[in-house]
């Protein structure tokens, strides 16, 4: 392994046909930048905290607990705020996002990255492993991670990238069910259609300003820029079958989340995450093609 114990910052650059990415691993395992021909298909990163990246992992959870507690096994845990600008009240995104990670292993068309937790609030050790591959057919990032403590540890899994949003820019996604949430992005009621529809009904991704979580995905999630004639095809793994669209008002970008479970699931509130026996890994993954707009 490449360890950095100086925590130097190293950029790495892959390629592969008209497709170019930077990690940066320092920052949070994110992606600084991921183009095709030449055009920004994610948000190139910005100066400042998290939320100003590319594409960030999500792990051992995706979005909030709520007030930062939960129970497992008749004990009772407390976690603190982890980004107090993006949320004051409740820990958000996991700890990935907020670790330096390693380089494992990398060349010109792939890398492996690697972030450990030693424990803490959050009890259990575990190691994450973030793929990073680039080949003719698009980016693939492979994201897993293994509970490497003594007992069962709740896990989830997902990503988080940022897309550049022109007025004209949509998203299409089927899915059955719409959360409606409360002042604090927590998830109060559930609307639930018969079959997977498109909730922007085929407006601009802009149309609507939400942040939220989407249950019940089928097929891939598309995305498509008039501007620079492209469309991007999102292609989750089985296992990430929730999407946490994020429509801010008044920005340049939008988030299209795929992941593996609803808010708050830890509490049981919409559903339960995976537990990893002690040993056990999970993993997830997600590709996008992209190509010329017809």
């Amino acid at each position: 392994m490449l360890r950095n114990p100086d925590r130097t910052r190293t950029m790495l650059e892959l390629n592969s046909d008209e497709y170019r990415v930077l990690i940066d691993p320092e920052r949070g395992g994110s992606l600084a930048a991921f183009e095709w021909a030449g055009h920004a298909i994610l948000r190139a990163s910005r100066p400042g905290p998290m939320s100003k990246t590319a594409c960030f992992p999500l792990v051992p959870f995706s979005n909030r607990i709520a007030n930062g507690k939960f129970t497992l096994a008749g004990q009772d845990f407390q976690i603190a705020p982890n980004a107090h600008a993006v949320d004051a009240n409740n820990p958000i995104h996991g700890f990935g996002w907020l670790s330096a990670w390693d380089v494992v292993s990398a060349d010109a068309s792939s890398a492996v990255i690697e972030h450990s937790f030693s424990g803490g609030e959050w009890p259990w050790r575990y190691v994450a492993q973030q793929h990073v591959s680039l080949k003719e057919d698009g980016l693939t990032l492979k994201l897993q991670v293994t509970n490497v403590d003594e007992t069962a540890m709740p896990a989830g899994l997902g990503f988080h990238p940022y897309f550049p949003r022109k007025a004209d820019t949509t998203y299409h996604g089927l899915h059955t069910g719409e959360w409606l949430v409360d002042d604090g992005r927590l998830p109060v009621q559930l609307t639930e259609t018969p079959e997977p529809q498109d909730w922007w009904n085929g407006r601009p991704v802009g149309s609507r300003i939400v942040d939220t979580v989407y249950t019940g995905r089928t097929g891939p999630l598309k995305l498509f820029w008039p501007d620079i004639a492209a469309k991007a095809t999102i292609l989750p793994s089985d296992n990430l079958p929730f999407t946490v669209v994020y429509t801010p008002s008044g920005q340049d970008f939008f988030c299209v989340e795929p992941v593996s479970h609803e808010t708050d699931a830890v509490n049981k509130r919409n559903g339960v995450m995976v537990m990893l026996a002690p040993g056990e890994t999970m993993s997830a993954s997600m590709q996008i093609k992209v190509e010329a707009a017809n």
